[in-house]
């Protein structure tokens, strides 16, 4: 089972892209994360026509993310738990289908920016930042929750989490950012110790592996890149995984989004 995530950044704007990627890759499954699109408008035929179930969790302009498979999906559910005021469309689940059942869950982290600093330096948790942090603490809780099953599970997507230094060309211009501050990699840190495996550093170690270059400043012709989109696997996925790797090329292409896609292999 081909597992990937892609945030795709606008999936209209990049449905030509998002097409040739998907005849190209042939994923089982494919999580998108920033399809800026309601369910309605979501241009689904286009993707039933190359054999994919779209399920999708939307909003208008921003945000949104979306499962397309290619095998049967069971139990879906939109929306991460904690928080019956969060309105915004940033986590969707569901039981694939396959040789073995695997739960997947794709998101989309937030940002975080910008974040406010008190007088000593430190970061202050509100605003944007503080959102962020709440965020992380109840997907901490809802994976707790899933673990406990004791099943394959996959959680996938733009994470929006430099987890260390050697996951960017310049980790010196994001010592301030909410991506790279150490609160929130410390979140993310939580997150791992539950007992997940982080997929791309199990088969890849060292600097220069990116999943995203801003659009300015020739980020991508310079390799200025940063490396947020994750695969968490529980020790029952991480017993499957056969491999992992980031489809790089895709950026090089017309009208790419800012994101490529980071792609598992399970046994199951």
């Amino acid at each position: 089972m081909k597992i990937a995530t892609f945030n795709i950044n606008g999936v209209k704007a990049r449905i030509n892209a998002l097409v040739d990627w998907l005849k190209e890759a042939d994923p089982d499954v494919a999580l998108l994360q920033e399809i800026k699109s309601i369910d309605e408008a979501f241009p689904r035929e286009i993707i039933e026509d190359l054999g994919y179930r779209v399920e999708t969790h939307g909003q208008k302009s921003f945000n949104g993310v979306a499962i397309l498979s290619k095998l049967p999906l069971e139990d879906i559910t939109r929306g991460l738990p904690g928080d019956d005021s969060d309105e915004q469309a940033r986590w969707i689940e569901a039981t694939v289908i396959g040789e073995r059942a695997v739960r997947v869950c794709g998101l989309y982290l937030p940002n975080g920016n910008p974040v406010e600093f008190d007088a000593e330096g430190a970061p202050v948790a509100e605003g944007k930042y503080g959102y962020k942090l709440a965020w992380m603490a109840r997907m901490q809780a809802r994976a707790t929750e899933l673990l406990a099953l004791e099943e394959p599970l996959v959680l996938a997507g733009d994470y929006n989490i430099i987890p260390q230094d050697e996951d960017a060309a310049k980790p010196e211009s994001w010592q301030k950012d909410a991506l790279a501050l150490p609160e929130s990699r410390a979140a993310f840190r939580r997150i791992l110790n539950l007992g997940f495996t982080e997929a791309f550093r199990a088969r890849t170690q060292g600097p220069g592996h990116y999943s995203f270059w801003d659009y300015q400043a020739g980020a991508w012709a310079r390799n200025n890149g940063i490396r947020i989109d994750h695969l968490l696997l529980s020790p029952q996925a991480a017993d499957l995984m056969t491999d992992c790797q980031i489809d790089r090329d895709i950026r090089g292409r017309e009208k790419p989004s800012d994101h490529v896609p980071v792609w598992i292999t399970l046994d199951a």
